[in-house]
């Protein structure tokens, strides 16, 4: 088609951004991030050229969960993105033309697993190899970038080109239905499987991390006095939350479920409607999460009443690790998140018994897209989660909620633990970097691409860490 284009350019930049509190998830605790920031100038077939931008927390802990130093793991994931013959220079050179999710889907299939090999080779055969899921997370700054720079280039709120006017080919070119499932990808878009208008408030998930304070009796003096909530009912009554994910630790049961009681009391009695539990891969058993959920039902019938969906126990190498898990989805939706990558994936996930997928854009612009339309074709119920997105990365994520449909909402939690850093974008779109009622507003979003209004936004960026040109 006459709108298709290709990379001609990229631009990286690292943003590091300090935590104000810890965040804990699964056995690692997150204190510091660094935000890969990503200008991809594209070119259509005559020469008409447009700037986009993408960005994502390089969040470690989560990405390569692992007994490895957190800076070997930091320094590995920037390497992949800067280095000569890392992810800038393969996308500036990327010669592909076509739509953005054409050559999302083109670049991830074939050209994402060789940069992985030939990082993890260099490496050694000693050192630990850096896992696909990291690999998506820094791959993702730079296909969110393309999206905007397609929608940049068209004048237009990118979301509507996801239809047969400016695509080359239907999903059946992308995916395939599960077997003996009665369902057809040809003459389908991913436009037919996402909201139009999209919403424009959404109800705002607040995190409980595994260190986050519960209640005066764990204040120890040592917390920061920057005028932002400390304690959980603190921010319930400032921010008007309904929607609380509690974090767990997977391997230890008692505490896991009286975490859950304790913050279910405090929910009650701040008229929070909406709990979620997540285990972050920390379980090998579904027996862990049943009798943890059964226990519930039992003593405190209210609070497991108030759990609307269980978020990824099981180890996110789904494919090592096949664990029939209709046992627990028999007890409450159960959602894929790590262990999601893509759609193929989540057909496994969907017939070893998982009923939802939780959407992040961290794991490219494209990929969630092809997720989420395999996922509503099959009747699996959606999330869009957090990762603890600051800054850029925020508005690609709550969009991609506006748009998909949700079970409830977006998970949104950056304002807890580096409010400050988004400072500049708050500025311009402040109902998205501030929960209030239990929202966020998106109504502040216009223009091509994502609707940044990045002319608007005053941020000085650091120096370049790369940049390529075809």
């Amino acid at each position: 088609m006459n709108t298709d284009i290709s990379p001609v350019s990229v631009d990286l930049y690292f943003i590091p951004v300090e935590t104000r509190v810890p965040l804990k998830f699964g056995p690692e605790t997150l204190t510091s991030v660094i935000c890969a920031r990503v200008c991809i100038t594209v070119a259509n077939g005559q020469g008409q050229r447009a700037r986009g931008w993408g960005e994502t927390p390089l969040s470690v802990q989560w990405a390569w969960p692992s007994s490895l130093g957190y800076q070997e793991r930091c320094e590995t994931m920037q390497l992949f993105c800067s280095a000569k013959g890392g992810l800038a220079e393969a996308w500036a050179q990327f010669d592909q033309m076509g739509h953005p999710i054409e050559l999302g889907s083109d670049f991830i299939e074939s050209e994402l697993a060789g940069l992985l090999d030939q990082l993890n080779h260099q490496r050694g055969k000693q050192a630990e190899p850096m896992p696909w899921l990291a690999a998506l997370v820094c791959c993702s700054a730079f296909d969110i970038a393309l999206h905007d720079a397609y929608g940049q280039l068209l004048g237009r709120d990118v979301y509507t080109t996801y239809n047969a006017e400016f695509m080359n080919a239907d999903l059946s070119k992308f995916l395939k239905p599960a077997e003996a499932f009665d369902f057809s990808f040809a003459g389908k878009y991913p436009a037919d499987f996402l909201n139009f208008p999209p919403a424009k408030t959404l109800s705002a998930w607040h995190l409980v991390g595994g260190k986050d304070l519960l209640d005066a009796s764990e204040l120890t003096g040592t917390e920061p006095d920057d005028g932002y909530p400390v304690l959980l009912p603190d921010w319930i009554k400032r921010d008007g939350l309904k929607c609380l994910k509690v974090k767990l630790r997977g391997n230890d049961s008692a505490w896991d479920y009286e975490r859950l009681v304790k913050v279910g009391k405090i929910a009650i009695e701040n008229n929070v409607l909406w709990l979620s539990s997540d285990f972050n891969c920390t379980v090998t058993e579904p027996a862990y999460v049943n009798d943890i959920l059964d226990r519930l039902m039992m003593e405190h019938p209210r609070i497991y009443q108030m759990i609307l969906y269980v978020e990824q126990p099981f180890p996110y190498n789904l494919e090592e690790n096949q664990i029939d898990v209709h046992s627990v989805s028999a007890r409450k939706p159960l959602f894929m998140d790590e262990s999601a990558h893509d759609w193929k994936l989540i057909r496994l996930g969907r017939s070893l018994g998982w009923t939802g997928v939780a959407l992040k854009t961290c794991k490219t612009q494209t990929g969630a897209l092809l997720s989420q339309c395999w996922a509503k074709a099959h009747g699996m119920t959606l999330m869009v989660q957090d990762l603890t997105n600051p800054m850029l990365a925020q508005i690609p994520h709550v969009l991609l909620a506006a748009y998909a449909g949700t079970i409830m909402g977006v998970e949104t939690n950056a304002m807890q633990f580096y409010p400050a850093a988004s400072s500049p974008e708050e500025a311009v779109h402040p109902g998205l970097y501030q929960r209030r009622n239990g929202q966020v507003d998106l109504s502040t979003l216009n223009g091509p691409g994502f609707g940044y209004r990045l002319d608007e936004i005053k941020r000085d960026l650091p120096d370049l860490a790369a940049s390529f040109e075809k």
